[in-house]
């Protein structure tokens, strides 16, 4: 019973503070377009880049960002991991290098996009040692 009631409350917990980030950026454009929202596009290299991994942790990972992104935005993250342990399916690796040769040719990370819900950019920005909530103001000020 204590089995149970422990995994209840973590399944609970995981659906009630996971991030809606999609899994493809096709699956981000539909939705955006759907629901008539703005995309936030996260270039990042997980598992190497310092800024990015700081800024995971400070504003994707609060629950300020998680709430903002629900209500206002269609979140996706294009990785380009190096470790072997995290590389992603070959796929979706081809998908984010797309992604990259369009929105990112500088190859910056991380670079943190808005789009319109047709792909149209907004606004760009890079790593700033911002606290959630001017982070999540600064993208705001993206839209217009």
């Amino acid at each position: 019973m204590k089995k149970i009631l422990l995994l209840s409350l973590l399944l609970f917990f995981k659906i009630s503070f996971s991030q809606n980030w999609k899994s493809s950026f096709e699956e981000a454009k539909s939705q955006a377009l759907a629901e008539n929202k703005n995309i936030v596009l996260v270039f990042s290299g997980s598992d190497w880049c310092a800024p990015c991994i700081k800024l995971d942790k400070a504003v994707w990972q609060s629950e300020e960002f998680k709430k903002e992104a629900e209500t206002n935005w269609v979140i996706y993250k294009a990785d380009f991991p190096k470790k072997k342990a995290n590389q992603l399916s070959p796929a979706l690796t081809a998908a984010n290098k797309l992604l990259a040769e369009k929105y990112n040719t500088s190859g910056n990370f991380p670079l943190v996009l808005l789009l319109d819900k047709n792909g149209v950019v907004l606004g760009i920005e890079g790593y700033k040692n911002y606290a959630a909530a001017d982070y999540i103001q600064l993208i705001h000020s993206f839209e217009k």
